[in-house]
């Protein structure tokens, strides 16, 4: 029997069609919640367009009030009241641009309840077209004490550092794995990322497919770009003998040509798949939506089917073999190449998914240059599992998301929480270079 088919005897397209599966059924039931009869209220900027919308939370568990009058007015005598729905919710869509006075008002509110003293009823916004403005305000009981116990903070942490590792290690695992069998630091792949999430917006909001088909889509663009990568660039490069750090200067250039393709269509934009106005729901002091619940079993089962072929299948264990040693594994009959190619379209695959779903629950969506926040940390994950492990990246990954979340929590001022990440990077790599599940090299 040829030693090659033994290996590659078609496990790959068995394995993406069950990855593809499992990417509809998780789709689908991110879709089929039934706060998608929300959709037809939900507003969507666009050029012709600017939306005003919030949830109106008040007392001291914050929950959604029911009944609260909203008060707009605006340029052209613009003048229109709302009401909040049995969720909380309310919206306006406004076609001009200009300056905006929202108004809630206090006298529909439930008894007991009242605006706090920094927490002005009037709200005088400049509102541009193609924008969503969300208007809060403190909403209090006359007894409310602003201290949240540090265990309810570390709790909610804790949940939003889970969710944020589940989504970097989508990603991460497909960054170690393109290092494992080519040795080359991908600085592109957070570009794949945010491709993600803005072919999510392009194909779920402008083109109106919706999640399950535009979701699908996305997959497949994105898993198209991996393979036209290796095709067009990688595999050439590779055979003309080009050293590994030249390129990784190429990654380099590929990254800052995506960013800049990415700002050239929506310049300064912030971009976010909506579907619907999800639900604020809580467990003690965790709060979360059930597309947060749902996004995060999307990737647990991803990241499971992806280590079940890692291991059990023909595929993984001929991966495993080009990662180990290449020449060894071509000279088993194994294609060093077409393992290659499989690898770039299943990380732009796990990468894209991981944007899609970024997009989908993280509240700031994505922006144009998302790529080089995101990429610190893929690059934190992957390093401290240990460079080349898909599973160090999972473990990677979800230390860095804790990290990132819960430093706020001990005072870690804004935007520092991410160096915080690089601080336990660095110690750790102190006393362990090859990571947590690296294994040690001699060197020299």
């Amino acid at each position: 029997m040829n030693p090659r088919a033994a290996v590659l005897e078609r496990p790959g397209p068995k394995i993406l069609a069950a990855l593809t599966l499992i990417f509809l059924t998780a789709f689908f039931a991110v879709v089929a919640q039934p706060q998608q009869a929300d959709a037809a209220d939900l507003c969507l900027k666009s050029k012709t367009q600017a939306c005003i919308s919030s949830t109106v939370r008040g007392g001291d568990e914050q929950k959604p009030l029911v009944g609260v009058d909203i008060h707009i007015t605006g340029p052209s005598g613009f003048d229109q009241t709302v009401t909040t729905d049995d969720a909380g919710k309310w919206t306006v869509v406004i076609t001009e641009a200009g300056s905006y006075e929202i108004t809630i008002d206090a006298e529909t509110f439930p008894s007991g309840l009242s605006l706090q003293k920094d927490s002005p009823a009037t709200q005088t916004r400049d509102i541009q077209l193609n924008n969503n403005v969300a208007p809060t305000w403190g909403i209090r009981s006359g007894d409310y004490s602003a201290k949240t116990s540090i265990i309810d903070r570390l709790l909610n942490g804790t949940f939003s550092g889970l969710r944020l590792g589940l989504l970097l290690a989508l990603a991460s695992i497909g960054l170690s794995l393109i290092y494992g069998t080519t040795g080359l630091s991908n600085f592109a792949h957070a570009e794949q990322v945010t491709m993600g999430g803005m072919l999510g917006y392009l194909l779920v909001n402008q083109f109106g497919l919706g999640l399950w088909v535009g979701g699908v889509l996305v997959l497949v663009i994105c898993g198209f770009t991996g393979w036209l990568q290796d095709f067009v660039m990688w595999k050439p490069l590779r055979r003309r003998g080009l050293g590994l750090t030249q390129m990784m200067i190429v990654t380099i250039g590929l990254s800052l040509a995506l960013q800049y393709t990415f700002q050239f269509f929506i310049a300064n934009d912030t971009v976010k798949v909506l579907v619907f106005n999800p639900t604020p729901r809580s467990l003690g002091p965790i709060a979360f939506t059930t597309p947060d619940l749902a996004a995060m079993a999307v990737c647990a089962v991803v990241i499971g089917i992806v280590g079940f072929a890692l291991l059990r299948t023909r595929v993984g264990r001929a991966t495993r073999a080009v990662s180990d040693n290449p020449a060894l594994a071509s000279a088993s009959g194994i294609d060093v190449d077409r393992v290659i190619r499989l690898v770039w379209v299943v990380a732009t695959v796990l990468a894209g998914l991981s944007g899609l779903l970024y997009s989908l629950i993280i509240q700031h969506g994505m922006r144009w240059d998302s790529g080089l926040q995101i990429l610190l940390l893929l690059f934190a994950a992957v390093t401290l599992g240990g460079l080349g492990t898909a599973f160090g990246a999972l473990i990677g990954s979800i230390i860095i998301g804790l990290v990132v979340e819960l430093s706020p929590v001990v005072g870690a001022p804004g935007d520092l929480k991410y160096a915080s990440a690089l601080l336990i990077l660095i110690l750790l790599l102190l006393v362990r270079p090859q990571g947590l599940l690296g294994r040690p090299e001699r060197v020299g």
